[in-house]
């Protein structure tokens, strides 16, 4: 199938306060501050090391699956890219990432035809890494599809999530939608070709926009 991972990493990460891709996965308990609130006890969201974040988590459940990572970067490509190179992926920069999340989606998307393939499977750096188990059951459902499927997606206790997988059809209507354009309403318009896979495993619809959801989701991993 010659399936890319894209990672989309390239936001500016201002509700958390510091960037998304290097909090530590698995986390780490201490006391940590927002620029805009108080000290707060959650999880450690800084990492020396380029080992054991949620972006090189994320590379590393990915390439277990994919012939190439593509990681979608932006202004925070001088701190991201080494970390991106050590774990044998891709860095691919936005230019213009105040566009917002869905022209990082195109930026990655673009490469992956400029490499010759047609088939993505595609997530967000705010997102703890699925299980293995996870991502083998979307790329069997994907492998198994009809023909009138263009994408497929997780769902877990009624919510979609990430990360998807999509076909060449899904891939140009993607790109031949305007930069600024959200990929949610492309998928409502879309979901006649998509076919919705339930899955046991919470993580594929859990966000962390901050440093209190950071929190919950780390006590529940630690629990």
């Amino acid at each position: 199938m010659g399936l890319y991972g894209v990672i989309l990493a390239a936001g500016e990460s201002t509700r958390m306060g510091r960037d998304k891709a290097l909090l530590p996965w698995p986390p780490i308990r201490t006391k940590i501050s927002h620029p805009e609130r108080k000290q707060i006890s959650t999880f450690r969201p800084i990492q020396a090391s380029f080992s054991g974040t949620l972006l090189s988590s994320a590379i590393e459940a990915f390439s277990r699956f994919c012939d190439l990572v593509i990681v979608v970067v932006g202004k925070n490509e001088t701190r991201l890219r080494p970390m991106i190179d050590s774990a044998g992926a891709l860095a691919v920069r936005n230019s213009n990432p105040e566009l917002g999340q869905f022209s990082s989606l195109q930026v990655g998307l673009r490469e992956v035809l400029n490499r010759g393939r047609d088939t993505a499977m595609i997530t967000l750096v705010d997102r703890p890494p699925p299980l293995p188990s996870t991502l083998a059951k979307l790329i069997s459902a994907f492998d198994d599809r009809d023909r009138h499927v263009w994408a497929v997606i997780p769902e877990s206790e009624g919510k979609h999530g990430h990360p998807i997988l999509i076909g060449r059809e899904m891939i140009e209507v993607f790109l031949r939608a305007t930069a600024t354009a959200n990929a949610r309403d492309i998928e409502h318009e879309c979901e006649s070709r998509i076919a919705y896979v339930p899955v046991d495993d919470a993580r594929v619809a859990l966000n962390l926009n901050t440093p209190e959801d950071y929190a919950n989701i780390s006590q529940e991993e630690r629990a």
